[in-house]
């Protein structure tokens, strides 16, 4: 590839990513006006990737429009190991994530979790008793419990319905303790669980209750989790194959501009 055409592709593609980091920095600034502490906690985070894809991306322009090679060593270093770093983050998802696909219960048109199916991580993660506070806290503000009688009337819509794995976990107790159910948001627990599952016993009527301290709901987020983690990972494996196209132009800018150096 020639000087002028590598360095123009290096050039504009980081100017287009200079606009996307500023875009991020709004994003996380927006977070950070919420008062709701589930997204305010994304905001460092959020902050952090945008400062550092606009440090990387403001390397690389300069190097490309300055034709520096030094400039552009840096960034070729620092594209690296964000390479390296995707590729160990995408295995470890798929590695992480590589199990339960939850149960099916008979008369129900959704699957129910158990927590002792996700991996060690997953398990210690949310066994910790600060991160559960913070997640707890996160899924009663988030009202799916609530919601799930306005939107399923009747018991034949709400057994059928295609719940998610957190309204499946953490808004209902196990069908093996055998409360029958009333309506879409309150069981009847005047009968004896049939199960000697914990979880039974932890279950309220509550809205603020329901079954948020049950393993069942633990498991319903690690299932949430896993889903999201899957996406992120198979985002990553594209955006790896992106980056190191670019990585490989940015080798021809650097090595076109040491060459046009010597030549001067």
């Amino acid at each position: 590839m020639s000087t002028g055409v590598s360095t123009f592709v290096i050039r504009w593609i980081n100017f287009l990513t200079l606009l996307v980091a500023v875009g991020v920095v709004g994003f996380g600034v927006w977070i950070s006006t919420h008062h709701d502490g589930c997204r305010k906690s994304l905001t460092l985070p959020v902050l952090g990737l945008g400062a550092l894809i606009f440090l990387i991306s403001i390397i690389g322009f300069l190097g490309a429009l300055k034709n520096n090679s030094i400039l552009l060593w840096m960034y070729l270093i620092m594209l690296c190991l964000i390479l390296l770093g995707i590729l160990v983050f995408t295995v470890l998802a798929f590695i992480i994530t590589n199990n339960s696909s939850g149960h099916n219960v008979v008369g129900l048109g959704f699957k129910e979790y158990q927590l002792q199916d996700y991996s060690k991580w997953f398990l210690k993660e949310l066994n910790n008793t600060h991160n559960w506070k913070h997640l707890q806290s996160c899924l009663v503000k988030a009202d799916d419990c609530s919601n799930l009688s306005k939107r399923y009337k009747t018991l034949k819509q709400y057994k059928s319905a295609k719940l998610t794995p957190i309204e499946a976990g953490c808004c209902r107790p196990p069908s093996q303790c055998g409360y029958p159910p009333v309506n879409a948001s309150y069981y009847d627990l005047s009968f004896h669980p049939l199960s000697s599952n914990k979880d039974c016993k932890l279950y309220k009527n509550s809205k603020a209750t329901k079954c948020y301290n049950c393993d069942s709901c633990k498991a319903g987020v690690a299932e949430y989790m896993k889903t999201e983690w899957r996406v992120v990972a198979i985002f990553n494996v594209v955006l790896f194959v992106v980056l190191f196209i670019i990585y490989l132009v940015g080798c021809c800018a650097r090595r076109n501009a040491a060459s046009s150096r010597l030549k001067s």
